[in-house]
């Protein structure tokens, strides 16, 4: 179990000294969430590979599934971060306050993001799930899931609540 635990934990700091999101103000200058180095993606390639235990036969259909799946996040990742981008601008020109109007139109667009990554979850997790036993698809959306916590952490460590 620790042998499985220890890349996430590698990873995860890897990740915490991905893109940096505080600049000059409260908010400051925001870089996209996909700007991660070939390297963090390697290494995340690297730790789903050791922790799913796959055969041949398993590896030759699961990973191009993983790499469209990766091209998929990436994509939602250039969204929520042009959303951040726009939290940024309206919170910086506001001073530290948003108006309503922008407020919910912010929200709208952070919970498509939400919805956007969950349909593509539950598409891939269905597509590999043809292709590989049970136990092994949820063991791989469980990996993600810890994955994508971990930069969401490291995220919402990086901006203030709206007021």
């Amino acid at each position: 179990m620790m042998k499985r635990l220890f890349p996430i934990v590698v990873l995860a700091a890897l990740l915490g000294a991905g893109p940096s999101l505080a600049a000059e103000s409260p908010v400051g200058k925001w870089s996209t969430i996909d700007e991660k180095s070939g390297k963090v993606k390697a290494d995340k390639k690297l730790l789903v590979a050791s922790n799913m235990d796959l055969s041949d036969a398993e590896g030759k259909t699961f990973w191009p599934f993983y790499d469209a799946y990766q091209k998929e996040l990436e994509r939602i990742n250039q969204r929520l971060g042009m959303t951040i981008k726009r939290y940024a601008d309206v919170y910086n020109a506001g001073k530290g306050t948003i108006s309503n109007d922008a407020d919910q139109k912010l929200l709208n667009e952070a919970l498509a993001v939400e919805e956007a990554e969950v349909k593509t979850k539950r598409a891939y997790a269905e597509k590999i799930g043809k292709v590989l036993p049970a136990t092994k698809t949820a063991r791989y959306i469980q990996i993600e899931n810890k994955i994508r916590a971990i930069t969401k952490i490291e995220l919402a460590q990086q901006f203030p609540l709206v007021y």
